[in-house]
């Protein structure tokens, strides 16, 4: 099998099994997964919100907060986990293309 094959599988089974991080911590009862935390949660934690976080905190607005579609927080756990495959698709669909296209531009250079 080429490698290109086995680079493809490897990230279809990670996109397949992205929403293990939804439900392991359900599962747990462990609450947020590890370093996804917001402000208010490291407020929590530490009993502050530095000053640095508090103001670059709202620069930022992800397309699809939480990897979920607005509203499917209450569809249950199986819409959410859906979600999360379209988030890990979509993620690696970005990468794969910006390499593609910087990969493009790098070669057509050398080649001049």
């Amino acid at each position: 099998m080429k490698t290109g094959n086995k680079l493809w599988i490897g990230l279809i089974i990670m996109a397949a099994l992205s929403p293990l991080g939804l439900l392991l911590p359900e599962y747990f009862k462990s609450g947020s997964a590890w370093g996804e935390w917001g402000a208010d949660e490291i407020g929590k934690f530490l009993g502050y919100v530095p000053k640095g976080l508090e103001r670059l905190s709202n620069i930022w607005k992800a397309p699809f907060p939480d990897y979920a579609f607005g509203g499917w927080e209450e569809k249950g756990l199986g819409h959410v986990s859906l979600a999360y495959i379209f988030s890990a698709v979509l993620g690696i669909s970005v990468v794969v293309l910006a390499v593609l296209l910087l990969g493009r531009i790098f070669i057509r250079k050398k080649e001049r």
